[in-house]
């Protein structure tokens, strides 16, 4: 009995001293390295030291870096961690403002109703044929066009159709001042200068989006209830207050800004067509909801959102490292999208590996991860996919166009990324039945939520 306790001693103090401890990041600070590096300076070190967590400084603290399907999970877990604090004030200053984003308990999940209840299968549909709308009037102008920059004219697109759903007034006058800051504000993490540029924005927006708030709740502005703007204007929080007008002009702003950001996943996925054409002909017919997969697989291939930032609520171990209350940790969403032990081919653009997907909502993760209801998950992400299949589904069947010679590389240094030439197109030709189809377009398609 002696010999066997012994031996189980022995064995444990093997096991300790073989141990490995989670791996460090060279470097006193790695601050500039993640603003040169940008997508991939997460992925680039978990190569380099074998490992999917790993320990680093940003910003002067120390940080740990995590990828994977479960890392995602752990870090979704409200009982372990915070957002609270957590992303730099200068990204909060101009990308986030200070709304849900960095909620946590139960006033994040009542504000998150709030947003939910925006996105109904009724609600998703007026999105899909508003945008669709608005597309189709752009590209009646195209046709007149010597060249069409593709990623401003998305941007114009999307505010126009999201203002119009949320039930914001948008002025022709004002609808090139209120892109620009959209778009400023959306392109501002990643970069000092670029974030200052957002802040300004971001004031000028949440300006604007308070007194629609004020004039909603004078009764000067008359919007159905379903609206956005109807529903955060008369929104009482947890404790049965309104909230006062500049914050739910944030959360209004919080309801429009995802819709144009959704500019960069079109961009990609018109890219993804012209290189691999086949993929035309498959988004035409739409046969067993392609369009959906086409989407999904933009999502998850092309770089939108790098990582996402938290804090640890309560003090635990996991990879044999012991995670301390208020530690900054960082998930990697663009490195865990493309994992080859998650797709088996993370590097390969194929829209059929979401044929009949039942993936974990851990696995992919192109704008957050975890449960929609009771996480930090978009709750504009049906939208986003549903706009990008209509809007991938009427490029290819309503209009022809030829994509000239341009620089179609991306930068994964920069956060966010496009195609440097934006993606022009020109010799645009729109069919002149279009509008119907549009209209036989909104017996097609179904609200997938997967």
């Amino acid at each position: 009995m002696l010999a066997q306790i012994l031996s189980l001693i022995n064995e444990g103090w093997m096991a300790m001293k073989t141990k490995q401890p989670v791996p460090k990041a060279k470097g006193l600070d790695n601050t500039m390295k993640l603003l040169n590096e940008g997508f991939l300076f997460i992925t680039n070190r978990r190569k380099a030291l074998g490992s999917d967590v790993f320990e680093t400084r940003l910003l002067g603290k120390k940080a740990v870096c995590m990828a994977g399907e479960e890392a995602v999970e752990k870090f979704y877990d409200t009982s372990l961690f915070v957002r609270e604090n957590a992303v730099p004030s200068v990204i909060g200053k101009s990308l986030l403002g200070s709304g849900i984003h960095g909620m946590d308990g139960e006033p994040h999940l009542h504000r998150k109703r709030m947003f939910l209840s925006m996105m109904t299968p009724e609600r998703l549909e007026d999105m899909k044929d508003i945008a669709l709308q608005e597309l189709d009037k752009k590209a009646k102008t195209w046709e007149k066009q010597t060249s069409v920059p593709v990623f401003d004219e998305m941007k114009e697109v999307l505010v126009r159709s999201g203002c119009r759903w949320a039930g914001v007034p948008l002025p022709e006058h004002e609808v090139e001042q209120r892109t620009k800051e959209i778009g400023l504000m959306v392109d501002s993490f990643g970069s000092l200068s670029r974030m200052k540029e957002g802040k300004k924005a971001r004031e000028s927006q949440e300006a604007w989006l308070k007194q629609v708030i004020k004039d909603v709740r004078k009764g000067k502005i008359e919007v159905p209830e379903h609206t956005a703007a109807y529903i955060i204007a008369h929104f009482r929080d947890e404790k049965g207050k309104k909230l006062d007008a500049h914050s739910a002009g944030i959360e209004l702003n919080n309801a429009i800004r995802p819709l144009a950001a959704t500019a960069y996943f079109l961009v990609f996925g018109f890219l993804a067509v012209h290189e691999n054409p086949e993929e035309a002909e498959k988004l035409r017919r739409d046969e067993q909801h392609y369009g959906h997969k086409f989407a999904q697989e933009v999502r998850r291939y092309y770089p939108f959102a790098p990582a996402m930032a938290a804090k640890v609520k309560t003090p635990f171990t996991w990879k044999d490292y012991a995670f301390k209350k208020n530690q900054l940790v960082v998930l990697d969403f663009f490195g865990t999208n493309r994992m080859d032990e998650i797709w088996g081919d993370g590097d390969r653009f194929r829209p059929e590996r979401f044929e009949g997907w039942k993936g974990s909502p851990f696995a992919f993760v192109p704008q957050g991860g975890g449960d929609h209801y009771a996480g930090h998950r978009c709750a504009g992400e049906w939208m986003t996919v549903m706009v990008m299949r209509s809007f991938f589904k009427y490029m290819t069947q309503n209009i022809s166009y030829r994509v000239p010679d341009q620089d179609l590389q991306w930068d994964y240094a920069r956060v966010p990324t496009i195609p440097k030439s934006g993606f022009v197109i020109d010799q645009v030709t729109r069919r002149a039945d279009s509008t119907d189809a549009l209209e036989a377009d909104e017996e097609s398609q179904t609200v997938v939520k997967s």
